[in-house]
This record gives structure tokens, sequence and C-alpha cells, in this order.
């Protein structure tokens, strides 16, 4: 097998849609002069165009429509062929024999290839921004009963018919797009689209799609490579399905009409087509399509990728050193992203298996020597320090090493954390010594935290997902570990299966230290949902570790009696019902699970006016306690019902799936 990305191993794609021919521009198809979303300053016409090409950069004959379809190109601007059809015509830079810029030839520093990671762009509000997305209204996919394998024919999934998206309403997502070029608050921007800037409306939707799923779907997955350098990837056979299926996740977010079906087809299709090289970018692009899949309630078809994936990965040796510098081209921030991709699919199968307790976590089992992701920060600039290993990391404390680890390396010890709760004996009772063990493990993973990650929020405000993603995991850990030996029970809430099967809890008459445990994991998940960052900047997973918060709160007020003056349990209740309620404008998982939470809610509060209206259920208390008890009932109940009702787009099942 040759390198990751030789398009040279790769047959053209004469059966590619007219999707991936537009998509082929990305997001560098502006030609009125004016600044793409990646920062660059395109010129106005042919002759600016040709001189910059010439002066800035190796320019390929043909531009990227011609290319594709193995078509003589004019070289003009826009060509012939692209302005008879109303294609984009973009030249980008040719990879082939690029050496870089010469030696001892002075660079003009005020103006950006067209190929290199752009600066920043400043917005017109005063703000840094290098893409223009806000998130906006989505829905789920679907999926074929049966995918095609890998030595199978390639064939489209499945029809039309099967893909209900065709009546999504549409929203004001178009107008959120261009959100920085308002000078105004973006709350304050209307649904109309004859707002938009006229010169902003020839952005076309792969360039729209690819700048939402960097936006809002990058940064809670960090593994594909930063867009500047992804960019410099275009025209590579190889990068093909990787760029479909970010062209899907990116469609969630937006409105885009009907245009996610031929989305999703595209991105299916070229990950199970037959005459492709199974690489690293397949890997990585199917890893997007597990997690849409799976936060869009196709559970078992997200299952099914998963394990293409994972055999894949391993065949490819994806988990060993080696494969990052062998397939790396010898860039740092490529070999940094093939380490990534390990961790991630690493993360995501114990979150798949954490969240729904149905597969094992496959991965935890795997021997893997593979280097530790960088900062976030340093992985966006392509600034990539030497990596470290897991082996320095869980050894610091007894080696002194006082290296500064990433968020990333921790998120990935939760992992590990996770890991080994799953591979323990079922628990015999309060005293087991394996509960004492992973519980050692849960505190030694908080009490060795440095400072500055104590906390998913920075110091400047700006959220660190991947420590917003470990702490949230380190809690949803310590709930399956204590809450089995509670004193919650979790009858009332067995209605609540979005996520995973009911899991019986028996009652009893102590609060214990396994009941404390879980309420405090449970009012931690709910103060994550606090912090001042959009909620659908967060891991879809984030959604069923809601759901399990919820049945603690729940499970606490169908046991114990709540004071009328302790507002704690009522306002947690009303966090993850709002918080659920955000997060279903684009992932089904969470309209499930707030549904069934707002059921169980109401459940609960019919079951308890029953019992109160028995005079036996009062004896012990005062009258002044009796009236505290029920106002704090109706309190609570009256949260969960006037919780935000937000008008939902179809989340698509539509009539069901073709079988």
């Amino acid at each position: 097998m040759g390198p990751v990305g030789d398009s040279a191993t790769f047959p053209s794609q004469d059966t590619a849609s007219a999707i991936s021919r537009s998509a082929s521009s990305l997001s560098l198809s502006n030609h009125s002069g004016t600044t793409t979303p990646t920062g660059a300053t395109l010129p106005s016409t042919s002759a600016a165009a040709a001189d910059a090409r010439s002066k800035d950069s190796t320019v390929p004959a043909a531009c990227l429509a011609c290319r594709s379809k193995h078509l003589k190109c004019d070289g003009k601007t826009p060509c012939a062929r692209c302005q008879g059809s109303g294609s984009d015509c973009v030249y980008v830079a040719s990879r082939r024999g690029y050496k870089g810029p010469r030696k001892n030839q002075p660079q003009n520093t005020n103006k950006p290839h067209v190929t290199s990671p752009p600066s920043t762009a400043s917005s017109g509000d005063g703000s840094n921004a290098t893409v223009l997305m806000d998130s906006g209204a989505g829905v789920n996919s679907v999926l074929p009963s049966q995918r095609p394998s890998f030595s199978g024919p390639s064939h489209v999934p499945y029809g039309t018919a099967a893909y209900p998206f065709d009546n999504v309403p549409p929203t004001n997502a178009d107008v959120q797009l261009y959100r920085s070029y308002f000078p105004d608050n973006p709350a304050d921007v209307s649904g109309s689209k004859q707002q938009i800037p006229p010169n902003l409306q020839t952005f076309s939707l792969s360039e729209r799609c690819l700048d939402s799923f960097f936006y809002n779907f990058h940064a809670s997955h960090p593994f594909v490579l930063p867009k500047p350098y992804l960019l410099t990837l275009v025209g590579e056979p190889s990068l093909e399905p990787l760029l479909a299926a970010a062209r899907w996740v990116g469609s969630l977010f937006i409105d885009v009409g009907s245009a996610r079906q031929p989305l999703f087809q595209e991105a299916y299709h070229l990950i199970y087509e037959t005459q492709r090289l199974k690489d690293g970018f397949v890997v990585q692009a199917m890893m997007l399509l597990i997690v849409v899949l799976d936060g869009s309630c196709e559970n078992d078809k997200a299952r099914e990728i998963l394990r293409d994936a994972e055999t894949l990965a391993l065949q490819l040796g994806l988990n060993t050193r080696a494969f990052a510098s062998l397939h790396g081209r010898n860039l740092p921030v490529m070999e940094e992203s093939w380490r990534r991709t390990w961790w991630d699919l690493f993360i995501i199968d114990g979150m798949i298996a954490g969240v729904h307790r149905v597969t094992n976590f496959l991965l935890y089992d795997v021997p893997s020597d593979v280097e530790l992701p960088c900062e976030e920060l340093q992985y966006l600039s392509g600034n990539i320090p030497t990596p470290m290993t897991l082996q320095d990391l869980e050894n610091k404390e007894f080696t002194g090493d006082d290296r500064d680890f990433s968020s990333f390396s921790y998120r990935i010890l939760c992992g590990r954390n996770l890991g080994r709760f799953m591979r323990t004996p079922p628990m015999q009772g309060p005293d087991d010594d394996n509960l004492a063990r992973i519980e050692a493990l849960l505190t030694n993973w908080r009490l060795h935290l440095p400072q500055n990650k104590k906390d998913a929020l920075q110091k400047n405000g700006m959220l660190d997902e991947m420590m917003f993603q470990a702490h949230m995991m380190m809690h949803a850990t310590s709930i399956m570990l204590h809450q089995p030996l509670s004193q919650l029970d979790t009858a009332p809430t067995q209605a609540i299966t979005s996520c995973a099967p009911y899991q019986p809890v028996a009652t009893g008459n102590v609060f214990n230290a396994h009941t404390r445990h879980t309420i405090t994991s449970a009012c931690a998940i709910s103060e994550l949902i606090t912090h001042r960052v959009p909620l659908l900047s967060h891991t879809h997973f984030f959604t069923c570790v809601i759901t399990l918060s919820s049945i603690v709160h729940l499970s606490k007020w169908a046991v114990f009696f709540v004071p009328h003056d302790d507002d704690d349990l009522r306002q947690q209740i009303r966090l993850n019902i709002g918080a659920l309620n955000n997060l279903s404008t684009v992932w089904r998982a969470a309209d499930q699970a707030r549904n069934q939470v707002r059921a169980v809610a109401r459940d609960i509060y019919q079951l308890k006016k029953q019992q109160q209206n028995n005079p036996q259920f009062w004896i012990g208390y005062s009258q002044q306690e009796m009236l505290s008890s029920m106002a704090a009932d109706d309190g609570i109940i009256t949260e969960v019902e006037n919780a935000e009702n937000i008008q939902h787009p179809h989340h698509g099942m539509g009539g069901g799936m073709q079988q």
C-alpha cells in the first residue's frame, strides 16, 4: 500500500456527482475581489489573476472544474467552459513538483497565497473570524438497512424516498452565515435573506457546508486537518470521501433544503466504493459519519460503520507510532492529524460504549504506542511541538516530569478510566475492591489536574472543549459506578431509554455515600450547561450525559422529600430540559431524550399527587413541611412545562427506512 493520499494510486472518478464537481472549489471561489471565508483576497480581473498566479504560486494549466472532468482549460478567469456551464472557476496551486518558495527570493508578505494558511480576517464587528457560520436548524440522516462492504459492488445506498428531507422548513441560517459582516448584534438580525450583502450571495452550497463543518463541528472532534491546511490538498482523489463527509456534516447546521440527500449519498458512496484505496482519509470520513449518525438515533448503523472503521484502522496500523511519520508527508501538522485520528477514534468508541451500554469498547484492549496530541491552538496554527507519550503522562507524578500536557491528553486519560470501569466485573456490593479502585482512578484524575485544566472555561472566557469532554466523561463514569449502589430508585425513570437501556436500581432507607457521589456528579453535569458558550459547539455525546444526569435528578425528586426553599433541584431539572431543547435543533437524540424526560417528570408529579392525597403519606410531617413539599413539587413541574417549546424541523424518519 502506498502512502496515504498518493493520488497516483487512484482511478479517475467519472461517476462523481455534480455536487462533487462544484464542491471542488471549497471556499476559494469568490471572484469579485472580496474576502473569501478563508481570508484570502482574490483578484477581480483575469489579468490580475494571471499576474498573481505567475508571481505568487505554481498554478496548473486547468481550473479545478476542468481538471476534475479531465477537459482542456483555456486558463482564463473564468474559463470558457465554466462560464458556459455556470460553474465556479477556481485555480489552486498544484502540489506536483512544487518545493515551496524559491530561496533568496523576497516574498510579498501583504498578499496571502491561495495555498497558504490564511491570516485571521477581521470582521465588520471588530471580531476575528476565519469562518463565518452560526448554527441553525439541522436534521438527521437515514441509512440503508444493508451497507455495501469494502469488497462488494459500488452503488448508491438508497433511493430518494428513503431520505425524506425535502420538506425541511427554511431557517435564517443563511443570514447567520454572514453575521460577521453586520455591525449590529447578530441577535438583532432578522430572518430576511435580502439583508445578505449582494457580493456574498455567490457562496456555493459546498462552501457554506464546509465552513459550517469547521465552525460548528470540527472543535468537538478535532482530527481533520485545520481548514487552511486541508485546502492545500484540494484536487487529490484520496481526499474526496473526507470532504464529502465534512460537507454533509456541515449541512446539518444550516438550511440546505433537499441537498442533504445527495450530500450524504456522495459521502457514503465514496467511502464504500470498491475501487477506492482504503486509507487514513477514509477512516476520518467514516468517523464523521459515525458521530453524526449516532446523534441522529441511527445507532445500529453507526455501530456498523464503527466496526468497519476500527477494522480498517487496525489494518492500516493507525494504532502505531510509525503511521504518522510514514504517512505525514514530512508535514508536522499532518502527522499530528493522524495521531489525533487514532485517539479520537478511541474516544468515540469509548463514548458510544459508555452512553449506550451496548458495545464493549473494543479499542481499549488494542495495544498502541501512538504519541499524544498537542494543544488545540498549536494544532490550528501548525506550530506542532515534539509529541509526548501516554507513558510520560501516566507516570508524571512518579518521575517528576513538569512538562505541560494537552487537554486532549487528559481527555484520553478519562477514556482509559472509562475503559477500566467497563472491564471491571459486576460489583458484589459497596465494599467491592474494584469499586474502590475505579473511584481512586477518578479521584486521582481530578486531584492531579493542573490548575488551568480544572475548569473547561479558560481565563479568557474561551471554551476548552477537550477539557469539557474530559470532565463530562469523568462525571458520567462516576454516575455509572455509584448509581447501582445508591438509594435512588430508578423505576420512575425507566421510560427514559433514548440513550441506554433501563438500569434497575432498588431504593433504600439510608442516604449513603454512593447516593452522594451520584447526585454530586449529576449536579456537576448540569453545571457544565451553564458555561456561556453555544451548546451546539459541544460533542453530541453531551446529549446522553445530560440524559443520565436527568435520570438522577428525577429519581431524587421521586424518592426524597424536597423542601420548598431548596431551589437547586428545580433549577437543575430546568437546565437539563433547556439544554436538550437547544441540542434538539440539530440532534434527534436530544429531541427524543427531552420528550422522555418531560414525560417522566409529569408521571412522577402525578404519582406524588396521588400519594399526597392519602393522609397516611404525611404522618411525621408538620403542616408547614407538607405545604412546603407540595409547593416544591408544583414549582418543579412548572419549570418542566414552561421549558421553551422549540418548533423543530422534521428530523427525517418520515415513513421509515427502506428495507
